[in-house]
């Protein structure tokens, strides 16, 4: 019918996003922030070291804590400070509490025109008493979900890059940096290769960061069908990456996986069922927009807002998810609103 043809032709199923230069684009950002502006986007990692030397493991006490995306080490546990003079103590005896009695001494009296408690109203304009402090205000405790957490330099890409297990080596030219496979893309197995390039896009030092994200952009376009049986291995390094709430890594994270879902035939509907794994962090985000007023932003056609980015990719995975995508994507984000119903 009519009906059916203009939602057809609404729906962003082909739409195709300029993805491939996500690696040069993080990268030249960072230095010019860095170089140009003066500021420090990220201090690198204590463990790192110098480029000609390995990554040093954590500690035993490191990694437990600070895990990816975890809340870091736990606060030193604090005890109760302990009661003052003047607060009242309890007599289980009695089960009644009761003021302690001071002894009298050189320091101990009662002065004239003095209140017998801090607390009691009275006392003349030339009292001895000490003024009662007047107590603080408060303020509203935060509950820090948007707070970025912690990314420790312990991903499975760095590991195999170091020992030298990755075909991959940075290729330097005038038009900008690029891989040089050592073998043929078409010849790897995708089983092993692809999950440790995903575990590396929450890497931010180069040349870890550049090497992942690029390498994951040319595994994704030669791929074809071997991409779809690996989709349950990328899930847990895609929840990884979302879960450190880092800005910068959300937005690599969203264009691969909108690259990811037009890379092959039936990858959308096999996404479905690991909606509840990727849609939390999204939901947090995405009202995550910047309010510029009536001024420009220029640098849109870099595509870093990510409340835009999260609503790309939400209609690319309900276009190509099947009948189902819609009602499991408003399951897990209840402000979405479909683009192909609607």
């Amino acid at each position: 019918t009519n009906i059916d043809t203009k939602q057809d032709q609404r729906r962003p199923k082909n739409k195709m996003y300029n993805n491939k230069n996500t690696a040069t684009e993080t990268m030249v950002n960072d230095y010019l922030v860095t170089h140009v502006r003066g500021e420090e986007v990220f201090k690198n990692h204590a463990e790192t070291g110098s480029p000609f030397d390995r990554t040093a493991a954590l500690k035993e006490s490191s990694w437990r804590l600070e895990r990816p995306g975890g809340h870091g080490p736990p606060k030193p546990f604090s005890r109760p400070a302990a009661a003052l003079p003047d607060d009242p103590r309890y007599m289980s005896a009695t089960g009644e509490y009761y003021h302690p009695r001071t002894l009298p001494g050189t320091q101990n009296f009662q002065r004239a025109r003095q209140p017998l408690h801090p607390d009691a109203p009275g006392g003349a304009f030339n009292s001895l008493a000490k003024p009662i402090l007047s107590a603080k205000p408060v303020s509203n405790p935060k509950a820090g979900a948007l707070r970025r957490r912690s990314n420790p330099p312990n991903t499975e890409f760095r590991r195999f890059y170091e020992r030298g297990d990755l075909p991959v080596a940075i290729e330097h030219s005038g038009a900008g940096n690029r891989i040089q496979w050592k073998v043929d893309i078409d010849k790897l197995d995708y089983h092993h290769y692809l999950p440790i390039l995903v575990d590396g896009l929450r890497e931010k030092e180069e040349p870890y960061r550049f090497l992942a994200i690029q390498g994951t952009f040319d595994m994704l376009e030669h791929g074809g069908g071997k991409i779809l049986p690996v989709i349950p291995q990328l899930i847990i390094p895609f929840k990884t990456a979302l879960n450190t709430r880092d800005a910068g890594i959300i937005v690599v994270v969203l264009k691969v996986l909108q690259q990811l879902v037009v890379s092959g035939e039936m990858i959308g509907e096999a996404l479905v069922p690991y909606y509840r794994q990727l849609l939390p962090v999204l939901n947090l985000f995405k009202n995550a927009n910047i309010n510029t007023g009536d001024g420009i932003v220029y640098n849109q056609r870099k595509r870093v807002n990510l409340g835009d980015l999260i609503q790309e990719t939400l209609e690319l995975l309900e276009a190509n998810g099947g009948e189902d995508a819609f009602i499991n994507i408003k399951y897990m984000i209840p402000t979405y609103e479909s683009c192909v119903l609607n």
